[in-house]
């Protein structure tokens, strides 16, 4: 088997064997994505010189008997995530040549562990979108099939796991940027609870819903990921002071005994039957190795994208006045200085970014602060508290990833509402705060279907050990895209 072919925790089983050095791993995949990046677009920029001298890093750690589970094993990371000395430009061009001078607290946890940084992926600017086509650079292109999406907001980094140009990778989840692009591409991406990875470092979107996660073939890798990226940060003030998620009792993870709660909500007419099929199917192998199902009712879900489609680009206009020109990136000249920012601001945004501006600068103005954003935020607390309700009956929530599999790129380009009601399964962990999983559990039209599992807060070893238990009783880790 090829060194890219192997999972993360295959590879730090052989480093630690010294059957193969951390410089061979981190040249196998950068070979790779030399070779086959040209087809899926999954990176915007490649570190090869940075991550060659990690990997000696990480050896020496190896041959010293230190390091952790993951020393030597390389990741992606997505471009919103803060790199020192290494361009991070949110796949927009007001931050075409911004150079951080400083790592967020995730990568350097990553160097800590001796993980080299392959390079950044693309996504949707500034992580709004659904499918990776928002990008100021180019579209990323699903390993299933080049024609279709790799999912949004993270796509970069979905298509880079899936298409083994890394054996794991990391993104950032606002509505659901993690889960739906691992959906799409037949892996499994985990948003941990809010606060439970450090946000220092990560280009902020929506401040009070942003999370950065971990993408990989399998729930083992996932845990593993979140545990070296996880703990209390003194550099983030959101940051939990709990311990790191741990995976030490991953394994002991079973479906048997385990109570599900369905919400009919997620099971509509606006689930494409593929999807649904699948979901039925998983459901019934589950019941059979001893999980039990209730159809309940989570009403709230209903308000979930509006609710969302409201406070997160009213943070995000804040979040984005920094990018006038003036402190970050290139700056455009016009007539003075509200010219100059007026004319850096008006064309080196995309349109999203505008819209989403626009729409959020209007719901925090004068008048209608009441109407928009402080009800959107009491819908947001009504449905965190059903989501609260129904973990005291049950271990988890369990809905589709998406509605619906991989689209074609531009097929949604005039259709820009179906494209935003995408994320209605997602977003309600990101409302609670949840930490919520999501699995391939099936296809449908030979693409990938997502099952999406959500815990309680402070639940994620919990939910990652349920996780790991459906995996087991579905009976595979992961499926290669037939392109491979």
């Amino acid at each position: 088997m090829a060194l890219t072919q192997m999972t993360a925790t295959e590879l730090a089983k052989a480093l630690r064997a010294k059957e193969v050095s951390a410089r061979e791993v981190t040249d196998a995949f950068l070979a790779r994505i030399e070779a086959e990046d040209q087809h899926y677009r999954a990176y915007l920029t490649v570190d090869a010189e940075g991550a060659r001298a990690q990997a000696d890093v990480a050896q020496a750690l190896i041959d010293a008997g230190a390091g952790g589970p993951l020393t030597g094993v390389p990741v992606a990371v997505k471009d919103n995530i803060s790199t020192n000395g290494v361009r991070t430009t949110c796949a927009s061009k007001i931050l075409d040549n911004y150079v951080p001078p400083f790592d967020a607290t995730v990568v350097s946890r990553l160097h800590d562990m001796g993980c080299p940084i392959l390079g950044k992926t693309n996504l949707d600017e500034f992580a709004m979108g659904a499918s990776c086509e928002n990008s100021a650079y180019f579209p990323s292109h699903n390993p299933w099939d080049t024609d279709l999406v790799p999912g949004g907001s993270s796509g970069g980094s979905a298509a880079a796991v899936s298409a083994e140009l890394a054996p794991v990778g990391l993104g950032s989840d606002t509505g659901g940027s993690v889960r739906q692009p691992a959906s799409l591409c037949g892996i499994v991406g985990f948003k941990p609870t809010y606060g439970r990875v450090s946000r220092y470092g990560l280009v902020a979107f929506s401040s009070s819903l942003d999370q950065i996660g971990p993408m990989a073939k399998n729930v083992e890798d996932t845990a593993l990921l979140a545990e070296a990226v996880s703990g209390p940060d003194p550099l983030d003030s959101t940051s939990l002071p709990q311990a790191p998620i741990s995976a030490a009792r991953l394994k002991e993870g079973t479906v048997k005994g385990k109570k599900f709660a369905l919400p009919k909500e997620v099971f509509s007419a606006a689930v494409d039957p593929g999807v649904r099929e699948c979901l039925e199917l998983t459901v019934e192998v589950l019941a059979r190795e001893g999980a039990e199902f209730t159809e309940v009712s989570l009403p709230a879900i209903s308000y979930g994208v509006t609710t969302y489609y409201i406070i997160a680009p009213a943070e995000a206009s804040s979040n984005l006045a920094r990018f006038d020109g003036i402190r970050f990136g290139p700056r455009l000249e016009g007539e003075g200085h509200i010219g100059n920012v007026a004319e850096t601001r008006g064309k080196l945004f995309g349109h999203e970014v505008k819209l989403r501006i626009m729409v959020g600068t209007y719901a925090l103005s004068a008048g209608y602060y009441d109407a928009f954003y402080l009800r959107a935020q009491q819908v947001r607390g009504l449905m965190a508290e059903e989501f609260e309700n129904a973990f005291k009956d049950f271990d988890a929530v369990l809905s589709p990833t998406s509605p619906v599999v991989a689209f074609p790129i531009g097929g949604l380009t005039e259709d820009p509402l179906k494209l935003k009601l995408i994320d209605f399964c997602t977003i309600p962990a990101n409302m609670g705060g949840f930490p919520s999983i999501s699995l391939p559990c099936g296809l449908s039209n030979d693409l990938p279907v997502g099952m999406l599992l959500t815990g309680p807060v402070m639940g994620d070893e919990a939910l990652l050990q349920t996780a790991y238990g459906v995996e087991r009783a579905l009976g595979r880790d992961y499926r290669r895209p037939p392109i491979l």
